[in-house]
């Protein structure tokens, strides 16, 4: 280590040191997380980024060393020097416990004041006060390791597609808004007063662009800004591994980042994982699990009980039915204990909180089942249903009908809590997917109108283009999803290179000849000088390393996060500009400003 501090040289960090290293004569460097005061003893547990290890001082210390350390208080940064020596009362529950150092030299670098918290139980804090003093959160070792392991997952992308001939380029940071699905943050010009730059959704068009300029393997680090509401697994700016490929088709691209996954859990985690990760449809991942983006690691499927419902009297099936809807359910094997009927109350009242109508179902608690709808029910009807679903005593079915794509989108939420609540979520376990054969276009809420379901320069099948004016349903797109245990980390599809194809894209989505020159005009452009067939994804850096650090949030795996209202409480973003800025800027503010 090259570190000083008058006169003392850092050998290591804290935690690197072992049972190896008894007898050596060490320097260590490091804040204070707990000082022990035992009259004739003293033991003082200093951290750095790597761990901790004990600092021990006794009756052959030298004395001034000694008032030293019985003066050091929490969170002070200190310097000791001494020799490793084997503990006499071990900590098996840290790396270092095995060993202490008897400080021979001690120097006092930094006092602190007093921490509004303790650093090492800083998850039992307030969000209000840990993200006021993140800096001081963010010694807590958890969080520490979680930064250090985000900053080995973009080592290792960096090294891994470096290996693979990919060439990182910087994109704009400051661009031409242009339509991409989410608000724009935007920035004033000073210099052209009235216009704005936006800040990137993602670096989309300038990586097309690299492959029309023929760089054929493009790679970046990209920090992204939507200015969207905030959730546990969204922050209003992010970082995305960001690739795009000339000269291949879809297959090309999930290969590629299939060796990248490989790699990336074997040295994270020493994880293996298949050299082919599972494929699934969008279709079959929809009917089954009721999301585009399926958990794996349980089962409780979705099944189709349609025909079985429309035979019956019972006239919310049938009526589901009629309007061109259908009948789902799901077996939540085991659960008649853990859900009683007040809890299958709660369970309705959620369901309804995202959408359904109601929650009909089979609790087999007793030697009979008990049906929520057997009074519409005929002798048989119910044994048969039983007898299709595989439910057996002990079970609870759970059943909502609704139009088909509303229908397995609850039951699929439903279907995520019950497995929470009865806790059959395994642990340590890494379902990556491939989502394939996306729709091109999905129906609006609202609306019904079909709206484009990916960036306006997503390739359509090629099957499927014949379709785009006649039947916007079965148009299917060249894109593809990676999904790992219910969350999705990216989105990546073939590009649209055909100047003809791109323009009816723009038109379809209801922009203007004038609109689409106004906004795309120089890409449109580009592509009239000859571009190669590629395609690209984004991998969600922030995901990915929240769900290899096993951590709830986001706000784990970033440094400085902001909370749900997009504000940053340790400097007080966004924050109001003087006057003087706003004049130059050619800005007048309608709204008063708060006092």
């Amino acid at each position: 280590m090259a570190e000083t501090i008058k006169g003392l040289k850092r050998t290591a960090y804290c935690a690197e040191f072992n049972m190896k290293n008894v007898g050596e004569e060490i320097t260590v460097f490091g804040w204070v997380q707990r000082q022990r005061d035992l009259g004739n003893l003293i033991f003082i547990d200093i951290r750095d980024r790597s761990g901790i290890i004990q600092l021990s001082f006794n009756e052959a210390t030298d004395a001034e060393i000694f008032e030293k350390a019985k003066a050091t208080r929490t969170e002070w940064v200190v310097a000791a020097k001494g020799v490793v020596a084997e503990r006499e009362s071990k900590n098996k529950e840290i790396p270092t416990g095995d060993i202490e150092v008897m400080v021979n030299e001690f120097r006092i670098i930094s006092k602190a004041q007093t921490p509004p918290f303790e650093v090492e139980k800083s998850d039992t804090v307030g969000d209000d006060v840990r993200l006021k003093y993140r800096y001081l959160e963010l010694r807590n070792e958890k969080l520490t390791k979680n930064i250090i392991m985000r900053h080995n997952i973009a080592k290792i992308a960096r090294e891994y597609f470096y290996d693979n001939g990919f060439i990182e380029i910087e994109t704009p940071m400051m661009i031409k808004s242009t339509p991409e699905g989410a608000r724009d943050y935007v920035v004033p010009s000073r210099i052209q007063n009235g216009k704005f730059y936006a800040l990137p959704q993602s670096p989309q068009i300038y990586k097309q662009l690299t492959m029309i300029a023929g760089f054929d393997r493009y790679i970046q680090l990209a920090r992204c800004f939507r200015d969207e509401d905030l959730r546990a697994d969204r922050q209003p700016e992010f970082t995305q591994i960001d690739l795009e490929m000339s000269f291949v088709e879809c297959v090309d691209i999930m290969n590629m980042c299939e060796g990248f996954i490989k790699k990336l859990m074997k040295e994270t985690l020493d994880v293996d994982i298949p050299e082919k990760l599972p494929r699934m449809t969008f279709e079959e991942a929809m009917n089954s699990y009721g999301s585009d983006k399926p958990d794996t690691r349980f089962d409780m499927l979705s099944q189709d009980i349609s025909d079985w419902a429309d035979q019956t009297d019972f006239v919310v099936f049938k009526s589901a039915i009629a309007d061109g809807g259908s009948v789902k359910a799901f077996v939540a094997k085991g659960g008649a204990e853990a859900y009683s009927r007040k809890k299958i109350d709660k369970l309705t009242n959620h369901a309804k909180g995202i959408g359904a109508k109601g929650l009909a179902y089979i609790r087999w608690a007793e030697e009979e089942p008990n049906c929520s709808f057997a009074k519409f029910l005929r002798e048989g009807e119910l044994d048969a249903l039983i007898k299709q679903l595989g439910a057996e005593k002990g079970d609870v079915v759970f059943i909502i009908s609704d139009k088909t794509r509303k229908a397995l989108t609850i039951m699929g939420a439903l279907r995520l809590l019950a497995a929470k609540e009865l806790g059959i979520i395994p642990e340590n376990k890494w379902n990556y997917l491939w989502i394939t054969e996306m729709p091109f276009f999905e129906p609006d809420e609202e609306t019904g109108e079909y709206v484009a379901a990916h960036h306006p320069f997503t390739m359509p099948m090629q099957e499927s283009v014949e379709f785009l004016d006649t039947d916007k349903s079965k148009v299917k797109a060249q894109a593809f999803d990676l999904v790992l245990n219910g969350t999705e980390l990216s989105s990546g599809s073939m590009r649209i290179t055909d100047c003809a194809l791109q323009n009816k894209m723009f038109e379809l989505l209801g922009m203007t000849q004038e609109e689409i020159d106004a906004k795309f005009g120089f890409l449109v452009d580009a592509y009239q000088y000859a571009a190669p067939p590629h395609g690209g994804m984004g991998i969600g850096l922030d995901r990915l390393a929240m769900l290899i650090c096993g951590a709830e949030s986001l706000r784990d795996v970033v440094a400085f996060p902001k909370l749900q209202n997009a504000s940053e409480l340790m400097s007080g973003a966004p924050s109001y500009i003087d006057d003087v800025q706003l004049e130059e800027l050619g800005i007048n503010l309608i709204n008063e400003k708060e006092s």
